[in-house]
Order: structure tokens, then C-alpha cells, then sequence
């Protein structure tokens, strides 16, 4: 490695560009920043799994020499209990947030990479590191800590819960963003009736066929009478989003309206109806030859869950991604624009196949933003590429909602990562919760318009 590529790795710790890898490819300067900030974030939820782990509890113990002398040194306890379990995971994540809280502040009404306070967000990784680590560790300093566990616990709550409305509601306008943009294609292209009617009978046919599969495999002839009972709701309430989206009198308030939304929303409902009948407690009784059985659910798969340590560590990956992929996507401009909304007007509605990415005027307007650097393209010349407040404020309640789920919400004193993925009454609640939700906030959007004309309601 090269005298100057160890010099610019030394900068980029402390100047205005993220980590742009600087003897790799060239990258965008909002791309490396947010990379970087995801980095930080993956590195404190990973922290936050191992603590709430028995199995690297008990591998530390066995394994690590003097282990007990070196917790009392640093006054952790006995066995280091202080630095596992929920209320170290409430600790660590208390850090996170007041981080991202503190940045969220100091970049509020910033609307270009010039100023100072953008710099501070787009540089200085090193330092935010230690100020990160530093956040994190004094947490284990506050006084009187039951008060404050409890008093956390309810702000955790709070914000966990906020953070799924937040992409609920972008799932929503997803559904009638899809919708407007490929309606406005046939105008011009008849074509683009085929591809709706498509994606509608794909977003249906997997609803219909994911609520006949969980009828089968979540319910029995005797018994399981609340999925059943949970299975009918759920199922009618697609069929009422269905019937909503095409009445006449939402039809003439909103002519987008159609089964395109309706269908997307239902799909996604019936996900989150498998997750939530996959997160419930298995149900254990007595056969006639008094041995104990499961039911009510799927008999296949049983192999994979006894492998505790498999299924925790897939488990963790597949919450590290899903969690991360929602701070992202929920922290563009066109997602900050929507939650305020600001939608495009339908006569300037442009039809494309990939309608997330903007359009080619936005290209040009954007290559017009940008200055090359020998590593980073700053593409946030003359304004920035999204809100650095609502981004930091995305990853607060992003912390929030990480320490809810992997201390298992309320259910916090008996969690651990290793039994976290084989069945919960809170996450089973919070995830039906949220299809309820869900739902409302989309038959909200239909029907607040009849009661309250008004031009924000228009989708």
C-alpha cells in the first residue's frame, strides 16, 4: 500500500468525506456518509446480540482466563452479569440513541455540505467512534439505575412503536405511488393496463394462496381456535380494502384509487400474519398416549429450530438486514417528502418500470449537483441529497426499536438471543399490532378524503 493511500485513509477519519475507500473505486460522498453511520449502528446492534447470548456468556466464562478477577477489576460483578442481559442491551442502545438524537439536533435546517455543521456529519469518523463508545459506556454510569430501566423501557416502547408506524406509512404511499406512476403510462401505452392487472393478480394470488396455506398448516380440525379466529379477521379485512379501494364514492374523490394498493397491502398483511402466527408460543398437550404434542403448527422445520445456535445467528442476520434496509430506504428525500406530504403532481408523472429512482430530469439535475474529487464524487455541491435530521431521527428510533426487540419487548426478563426466534406473546402482539395498523392507516387514506376534502389527502 502506497505512502499517499495510507495518508488518505488517515484523512478520511478526520476530513468531510466518509471512508471512500481510498485506493478502491470512487463513490458518492451521501452514500459513504450514510454507509459509515450504518456501520456504526450494525456495530452496536451486533454488541447488543452478543450481550443478550448465554452461549457467549458461558464461553467467556469457560474459556477466558481469570475471567472472574477481570470482571470484579473493572466492577461488572461477580460474572460480569452487569454487562449482559436486557438492561445492558437498554445501556448500550440508551448511548445509540442519545448519539443520534444529539446529531439530529445539530443538523437540523441544514440544506447544504458547505456549512459546518456538515461537515461535522459528513467527517470526523474516528471521533464520532470514541463519541459513540464513549455514549454507550457512560450509560453504565447513570445513577439510580432501576429508575431509569423502567423509565427507558416505556420511552423504548414508545419509539419502537413509532418506527413501525413510520414505515407503514411509507409502505402505504409505496402502494399509491406505484399506482399513480404506472396509471400515468397509459395515457400514452396500453401496455402498462397489463402490467397492473398483472402485479395485481401476483399480489392477490399470493394472498389468497398464503391465507389457504396458513388455514392448513396453522390450524387443525380440534383446537387452534385463535388462529382461526385470527386467520377470518385478517382475511376479511383484505377482502374490505379490496371493496374500499373500488367504491364509487372513494373512486370519485380519488380516481387513483384501485386493487393495485389494496392487493400490495393485503400481501404484506398476510406476511405479517405468518410472522405473527411463526412468533407464537408453540401450543404442547397430552396425546392419547399421554406424550406431549405440538400443534398448531407446520410439523416440517422442527430439525432446524432445535438447532438453537443456527436459527439465532440466521436470526440476527435477518434483523440486522431487514432493520438496516428500513433506516435506509425510509431516509431518502422522496421518503421525508411523503411523510410530509408532498406528493408530484399527476399530470408531471413520468411511467417507468423502476419508479423508486428518479426520472432522467432528476439524473441531470443531480450530475449538476456534483464536483469529482480524486475519491469521492461530492454530490452535494450546491444542496444536499436528503435530510441529515430526519436520517439521524430515522436511526434513533432505529436504536428504540432494536433494544424492544432483541430484549423481547416486554418480556425482557427471561430473554436471551438463543430462545428469541422460537416464540413470543409480545412480539406475536406487537407484529398483529402492526398489521392492524397497517391496515387502518391504508382504509385512512381512502376515507379521509370523504370527511375532510382536502388537497394533502390526495394520493
Amino acid at each position: 500500500m502506497s505512502a499517499r493511500c495510507c495518508a488518505g485513509q488517515l484523512a478520511c477519519c478526520c476530513g468531510n468525506a466518509g471512508c471512500s475507500y481510498c485506493c478502491g473505486p470512487k463513490v458518492r460522498q451521501s452514500r459513504s456518509t450514510r454507509f459509515m453511520y450504518a456501520l456504526y449502528f450494525i456495530l452496536v446492534v451486533i454488541i447488543c446480540c452478543i450481550m443478550m447470548s448465554n452461549t457467549v456468556a458461558n464461553e467467556m466464562r469457560e474459556h477466558i482466563p481469570y475471567f472472574e478477577d477481570i470482571c470484579k477489576g473493572i466492577k461488572a460483578g461477580d460474572t460480569c452479569e452487569k454487562l449482559v442481559g436486557y438492561s445492558a442491551v437498554y445501556r448500550v442502545c440508551f448511548g445509540m440513541a442519545c448519539f443520534f438524537f444529539l446529531f439530529c439536533l445539530l443538523t437540523l435546517n441544514v440544506n447544504n455540505s458547505k456549512s459546518c455543521r456538515a461537515y461535522i456529519h459528513n467527517g470526523f469518523w474516528f471521533f464520532k467512534l470514541l463519541l459513540l463508545g464513549a455514549m454507550c459506556s457512560g450509560a453504565f454510569f447513570i445513577p439510580d439505575q432501576e429508575t431509569f430501566l423502567n423509565a427507558w423501557r416505556y420511552v423504548g416502547a414508545v419509539g419502537g412503536f413509532l418506527f413501525i408506524v413510520i414505515q407503514l406509512l411509507l409502505l402505504v404511499e409505496f402502494a399509491h405511488k406505484w399506482n399513480k406512476n404506472w396509471t400515468a403510462g397509459t395515457a400514452t401505452n396500453k401496455l402498462w393496463y397489463a402490467s397492473l392487472s398483472l402485479v395485481t393478480l401476483v399480489a392477490y394470488s399470493i394472498t389468497t394462496g398464503g391465507l389457504i396455506w396458513m388455514a392448513v398448516f396453522y390450524t387443525q380440525k380440534d383446537g387452534c381456535l385463535e388462529n382461526k379466529i385470527l386467520l377470518g379477521v385478517n382475511g376479511g379485512l383484505c377482502l374490505l380494502m379490496s371493496v374500499v379501494s373500488i367504491s364509487p364514492s372513494v373512486r370519485d374523490r380519488q380516481p387513483h384509487s384501485g386493487i393495485l394498493q389494496s392487493g400490495l397491502i393485503s400481501c404484506y398483511v398476510t406476511y405479517l400474519t405468518f410472522s405473527a402466527l411463526s412468533s407464537k408460543p408453540a401450543e404442547v398437550v397430552l396425546d392419547e398416549h399421554g406424550k406431549n404434542v405440538t400443534i398448531c403448527v407446520p410439523n416440517f422445520g422442527q430439525d432446524l429450530y432445535r438447532d438453537k445456535t443456527l436459527v439465532a445467528g440466521l436470526g440476527t442476520a435477518i434483523l440486522c438486514v431487514c432493520i438496516l434496509y428500513s433506516c435506509l430506504t425510509s431516509t431518502t428525500r422522496s421518503s421525508s417528502d411523503a411523510l410530509q406530504g408532498r406528493y408530484t403532481a399527476p399530470e408531471l408523472e413520468v411511467a417507468r418500470c423502476c419508479f423508486c429512482f428518479g426520472s432522467g430530469g432528476e439524473d441531470t439535475e443531480e450530475k449538476r449537483n456534483m464536483k469529482e474529487g480524486p475519491r469521492v464524487i461530492y454530490d452535494e455541491k450546491k444542496s444536499t441529497v436528503y435530510s441529515y435530521a430526519y436520517f439521524h431521527f430515522m436511526f434513533f428510533l432505529a436504536s428504540l426499536y432494536v433494544m424492544m426487540t432483541v430484549t423481547n419487548w416486554f418480556n425482557y426478563e427471561s430473554a436471551n438471543i438463543e430462545t428469541f426466534f422460537s416464540g413470543s406473546w409480545s412480539i406475536f402482539w406487537v407484529k398483529m399490532a402492526s398489521c392492524w395498523i397497517c391496515v387502518l392507516l391504508y382504509l385512512g387514506t381512502l376515507v379521509a378524503p370523504l370527511c375532510r376534502p382536502s388537497p394533502q389527502y390526495s394520493v
